[in-house]
């Protein structure tokens, strides 16, 4: 298994996720810059989180038609693992392969702090390994998802929503959710489930030294394909 961390102009977190990858999930990861016409070589993708060409127009608008992206999108079609991170999010979202939107958090102010998650879907490449609510940060101030009803729905009934927040109890209230998002949405899927975007920081969250390691149930999906589970 072999990932390619994508790195865009004001990237800042694709360091934690390269060696948090590295390190303490195990699988080969490498930068690929964002004029790249070519991921050949690779597995998978990360896209990470930061602050890509400044957050001009929108969040991840012009990060969504950079070149790498068309690659990005051949590898969602393929069935391929993608994830996308906080920024990476937003990016996914922009470039269509996700649907919704990332807003300005209800707050209006950047949200730092550690949140709970519980998965909803237990049968993705992504959340298929997750057996517990996780406690993972946050680190935002554009990450209120919003969709349609229509979306919201369409969501709902084929279990594309990946993660909520929830309190420590598992619990979804209005308190445990830090940026307004529709349903306390935190994460959702594309149709084949293979294609993740997370508001939290799941490579931030893979050692204990870090006060968590429960990103990595998140991460160690990519360790399931590489032994083809």
């Amino acid at each position: 298994m072999r990932v390619a961390v994508l790195q865009f102009p004001g990237s800042n977190c694709d360091q934690d996720a390269l060696y948090s990858l590295r390190e303490d999930i195990a699988v080969g990861a490498d930068y690929v810059w964002y004029e790249s016409t070519s991921l050949t070589g690779f597995d998978a993708v990360f896209v990470p989180g930061g602050f890509s060409f400044g957050d001009y127009l929108r969040c991840g608008a012009m990060a969504s038609r950079a070149p790498v992206m068309a690659e990005v999108e051949r590898f969602a079609d393929e069935g391929r693992p993608v994830i996308g991170v906080c920024n990476g999010f937003q990016i996914l979202c922009e470039a269509g392969l996700l649907p919704g939107a990332l807003l300005l958090n209800e707050s209006q102010k950047f949200v730092c702090k550690v949140v709970h998650l519980r998965a909803e879907n237990h049968v993705s490449l992504w959340t298929r390994g997750v057996d517990k609510f996780l406690e993972i940060p946050v680190a935002h101030g554009e990450g209120r998802f919003i969709c349609d009803d229509d979306t919201l729905k369409l969501l709902e009934d084929t279990e594309r929503i990946a993660f909520r927040y929830v309190d420590s109890k598992g619990e979804m209230t209005s308190e445990s959710n830090p940026n307004g998002s529709t349903q306390n949405i935190a994460g959702v899927l594309n149709v084949r489930g293979n294609v993740l975007g997370l508001m939290p920081h799941p490579e931030r969250a893979t050692k204990a030294l870090l006060g968590s390691t429960d990103g990595a149930q998140i991460l160690k999906a990519l360790t399931l394909v590489e032994a083809g589970l």
